[in-house]
């Protein structure tokens, strides 16, 4: 994917507000071993022998044993839902029939990233040629959301006013306590492992203008920096091909039911900074540093530990998280229809507890890879 910023600008200016994308990444498994196994490419190229809608929607990522499953564009979220379910349905079909599991955790638990294989694309040759360990040591997954934004200033100062509200996505979403065969003693290890591993990534700096980020994106072009842009991995950028702001800080969810729930947050927190940009509703811009100080808070305790209200410089329960979020949300939400609802406990709760109660990793992960396929589904049938 080449860099064309005159071109982004176009897109931004054509682009219709709050359509909505979403991407979903899934771990591919063997179906009795739960082991990651490469089989990504059968299973595209089985798409592509006999289900074209699907082979159109599905992507390689990193490694062999990953598969993610795009939406494309949906004209709101109900449009982008029915269109993912469906892909969903046809896809876990697909795995089944070939004896392949597919897992919705942030990491596989016990798979040896030294023995994964890198897909054979320009692109991912790219990658592990210029990070090298930080590419292989990627063996992670996750979910993306595209929010179409109109205007190339307005959807980088949505960007800006999001960037304190990414530690409260990931704290909501944290679904990966383990890696390499053990207890992270994390919530959020692939976090720990992308986010803050790879260049370009995790919280980015505040722009304010779409010439600044353009600046930015030129600065990188001229060192030879990167040579497309999706090298620029932030946690939330403007994406120059589809004209919307891309939310990209979540773990893969376990069941349906919460990816679902965090996707419409998603959406409801980006079409609420673009209604208060347009309404210039004050904001106060803080310095990524404070900011990552709560994104670490979110990486090690999740939803149960503690946040930062910057504003009030004190500390509130993680768990209060979903609620701010819903409350500051509420008018935008009103409008285009959205009410998500959150599991008691999420992915990295539910584990943790059966972790704290002696479980065998084998076992937690069984379950989450259970909760995964009667989810999805579900949800697809029950579209």
């Amino acid at each position: 994917m080449t860099i064309d910023a005159d071109r982004a600008a176009e897109g931004f200016a054509d682009a219709t507000d709050f359509t909505v994308g979403i991407e979903e990444e899934f771990a591919v498994l063997d179906a009795r071993t739960l082991d990651l196994v490469p089989r990504f490419e059968e299973l595209r190229d089985t798409a592509a022998a006999g289900d074209p809608l699907l082979s159109e929607a599905i992507a390689g990522e990193l490694i062999s044993s990953e598969i993610e499953i795009r939406s494309g564009r949906g004209e709101d979220l109900a449009d982008a839902l029915v269109r993912q379910r469906e892909l969903r349905q046809r896809l876990f079909a697909l795995a089944a029939g070939r004896g392949i599991a597919l897992g919705a955790t942030g990491t596989h638990p016990w798979a040896d990233y030294r023995e994964q294989h890198n897909i054979d694309t320009e692109h991912y040759r790219r990658v592990v040629d210029g990070l090298q360990y930080v590419a292989r040591r990627n063996n992670t997954f996750s979910l993306h959301v595209h929010v179409g934004v109109r205007g190339t200033d307005r959807a980088v100062r949505v960007c800006d006013r999001l960037r304190p509200i990414l530690p409260l996505l990931l704290s909501i979403s944290a679904n990966s306590p383990y890696v390499d065969a053990r207890d992270s003693g994390l919530h959020s290890a692939r976090s720990q492992i992308f986010t803050k591993s790879f260049p370009r990534c995790g919280i980015p700096d505040a722009f304010g203008t779409w010439a600044a980020y353009r600046d930015y994106i030129e600065f990188l072009m001229r060192t030879n920096s990167i040579v497309e842009y999706t090298q620029v991995w932030w946690s939330i950028r403007p994406h120059f091909s589809f004209g919307t702001v891309e939310v990209r800080i979540c773990d893969a969810q376990s069941t349906a039911q919460e990816a679902e729930a965090l996707t419409a947050l998603i959406v409801a927190s980006v079409a609420q900074a673009a209604r208060d940009e347009d309404e210039q509703v004050p904001f106060a811009d803080p310095p990524r540093r404070l900011i990552e100080e709560n994104f670490w808070r979110a990486i090690r305790r999740g939803q149960d530990g503690s946040l930062i209200d910057l504003d009030r410089v004190e500390e509130y329960p993680a768990a209060a998280a979903p609620e701010r979020l819903l409350q500051w949300t509420a008018p935008v939400r009103a409008e285009l229809g959205i009410d998500p609802v959150f599991p008691v406990a999420n992915g990295a709760q539910r584990q943790r507890r059966a972790i704290e109660a002696g479980e065998d990793m084998r076992d937690v992960y069984a379950v989450a890879v259970k909760e995964t396929r009667e989810t999805y589904v579900q949800e697809a049938k029950a579209a």
